[in-house]
């Protein structure tokens, strides 16, 4: 019954015969992505020298694109919360929050590493950001709720399941699994195999738990950082690197 209800509410809403999420999360969804790729775009452009765009810069500084970010999303969700327009206002507050996040987390590896760090390997992380976060949006979009919690559902069952499920996302998380840990608070069975699989090597419980000796960094000793170290070398490269290549640009080294 549950997944026939999902079923249904997802049809209603792709018809659009139903009024948005309680958030306006479709029009959120849809500006988030088309800002991100037209963003990608000439950002692509300036790297090239190609077309009439060029950085943005007041005096000596540069002034990155997360700024006019930040202050779309302060400024609408500001007037969200302060008059909480509904109709076509609130779709439209929706989408300039979608904007600014989008404008905000393509640039997210530089919040991170106080840096810039936009067309380095470490950039990549935006990216990472921004695939999540369309993954995440749209789950929310489409009303899921893999949890299979309903109305009828006690709340300490409710309960034991949210925190078992959390538990595991947690878990990736910490194993340095962050798509699939965030993912995975939607989706359960994506947090609990990716909990129950090896850590990456560079992750906190990596550095918490593959302490088994002084020589638990060759690659050919039996320990669980030696099989995390096979299993993800530095030098990786994954089909999900290759994407983010092809969406956002190589990153030069």
């Amino acid at each position: 019954m549950h997944h026939q209800g999902w079923i249904s509410t997802t049809a209603t809403r792709l018809a659009g015969d139903a009024e948005p999420g309680p958030h306006g999360v479709g029009w959120m969804l849809v500006a988030f992505i088309l800002t991100f790729a037209v963003t990608r775009l000439i950002t692509r452009l300036i790297r090239a020298g190609k077309g009439p765009f060029r950085n943005m810069v007041v005096g000596k500084v540069h002034v990155h694109h997360q700024v006019y970010g930040i202050f779309l999303m302060l400024i609408a969700g500001a007037l969200e919360f302060a008059y909480e327009p509904g109709g076509a206002l609130r779709q439209v507050l929706a989408g300039f929050f979608g904007m600014g996040a989008a404008l905000t987390l393509d640039e997210f590896a530089l919040l991170v590493h106080l840096d810039d760090v936009y067309w380095a390997a470490d950039g990549r992380k935006s990216v990472d950001a921004v695939l999540i976060t369309a993954a995440m949006g749209l789950l929310l979009f489409v009303g899921a709720n893999p949890l299979g919690l309903g109305d009828g559902d006690s709340k300490p069952v409710a309960a034991t399941v949210v925190a078992f499920n959390l538990a595991f996302a947690l878990c990736a998380l910490a194993k340095g699994k962050v798509a699939t840990g965030l993912i995975g608070v939607f989706v359960p069975f994506v947090a609990m195999v990716s909990a129950m699989r090896i850590a990456k090597p560079e992750s906190p419980w990596a550095r918490w738990r593959y302490k088994e000796g002084p020589g638990r960094t060759s690659p050919h000793a039996d320990t669980k950082l030696a099989r995390s170290l096979r299993r993800f070398p530095p030098d990786r490269r994954t089909w999900w690197d290759h994407t983010k290549d092809f969406v956002a640009g190589a990153p030069h080294r």
